[in-house]
């Protein structure tokens, strides 16, 4: 199935300003008490009684009623960790009070911790099916069918895409690993062949690999109205020269829809190096991801096993921001931890609501 449907959401560049938070409202409708007509009054030596002879004082004004509610709304952030030792293995030992959370450089009081292992998720798998992935597509396949089964729990629900001169949406959510093995298995490479259909957007002159392209919709048009925790596999060499949106757009995409991007960097030993490695870097860096270089099918079922075992052993702070203004702005987050023999990965900030 092909994303062209999702071409509008491109060309607009204009996102909603949607961080994946947990926002109450409670309405409050103002009530007004209207004098009662007809009343009887009380005895005449109550204050303000006519006496005899004197016009009745004029009938006091009710107030105006409104029918704007009053809304009072608390937003709370929530911030995914994942905690490992210099020996790489999970750290599942920490405490609130091991924890501090800065957002835009003040300090944050943490207003709940837990480590987290059984709240659902919300999957997607990016499979690059372009040209340089000939030689280890079919590797990609089994390991990535592994990782579902080995992944996929009760309410989880995972999405399959592949990207390469376009943008393939094999599988949308789905519950049934089933479902998702057989999308896994139909990816096709597509770089060194005709092109089918156009690109998700039209080109801007090259006909190359589409990474940006993938990820913005994964993360738009996916991943931005699905609930809870939100993590993007990339299976690819990071290359792209062929996206009509940017890295910028493609990280702020993944960043409003909360989703975290894992790139498992698929190197081949006799090629040079490009400027994958980079890009891989930056956006998982920017999204609190990681990045895990791969030069066989045995190394790739070692990646999608360091994944999962991040996705089931987070700790999650979660705080009310001091900075109350629904003003839309990129709020940064720091995650310190007292112990200095662990290294631990979160999100760099979110997106405040708007209005």
């Amino acid at each position: 199935m092909r994303l062209t449907s999702l071409a509008a959401g491109i060309l607009t560049l204009a996102f909603a300003a949607y961080p994946a938070l947990n926002t109450i409202v409670s309405d409050a409708t103002a009530a007004s008490e209207k004098s009662p007509q007809g009343a009887p009054r009380g005895p005449m030596s109550s204050p303000g009684a006519p006496q005899q002879g004197e016009a009745p004082p004029a009938p006091p004004q009710e107030p105006p009623t409104t029918q704007q509610p009053l809304e009072a709304r608390t937003t709370v952030v929530n911030v995914f960790v994942t905690a490992r030792d210099k020996h790489n293995a999970i750290v599942a030992d920490l405490t609130q009070n091991d924890f501090k959370v800065y957002e835009d450089g003040v300090e944050q009081k943490v207003a709940y911790f837990t480590k987290e292992v059984d709240m659902p998720i919300s999957l997607g798998i990016l499979m690059d099916t372009s040209g340089s992935m000939y030689n280890i597509l079919d590797a990609e396949k089994d390991a990535a069918s592994d990782f579902v089964e080995t992944v996929m729990r009760k309410k989880d629900e995972a999405m399959i895409m592949s990207f390469d001169l376009d943008v393939n949406l094999l599988a949308d959510f789905s519950e049934d690993a089933r479902v998702l093995e057989r999308a896994i298995h139909r990816a096709e490479i597509n770089a060194a062949g005709p092109m089918v259909t156009p690109g998700t957007v039209p080109q801007r002159g090259s006909m190359g690999t589409n990474l940006y392209d993938a990820v913005y919709l994964a993360c738009h048009d996916e991943l931005g109205s699905e609930a809870g925790r939100k993590a993007v596999v990339l299976l690819t060499d990071a290359e792209d020269n062929g996206s009509k949106m940017s890295e910028g757009d493609a990280i702020v995409a993944a960043q409003k829809a909360d989703a975290v991007l894992h790139f498992i960097l698929i190197t081949d030993p006799s090629a040079s190096e490009g400027y994958g490695p980079g890009v891989a870097s930056k956006m998982a860096l920017e999204t609190g991801g990681r990045v895990i270089n791969v030069r066989n099918s045995k190394g790739l079922e070692k990646a999608f096993k360091e994944i999962s075992e991040e996705l089931r052993s987070q700790y999650v702070l979660g705080y009310y921001p001091a900075n109350t203004a629904r003003d839309g702005s990129f709020r940064k987050i720091k995650v310190e931890v007292a112990r200095p023999d662990v290294k631990i990965l979160a999100r760099k900030g979110y997106y405040a609501p708007y209005r």
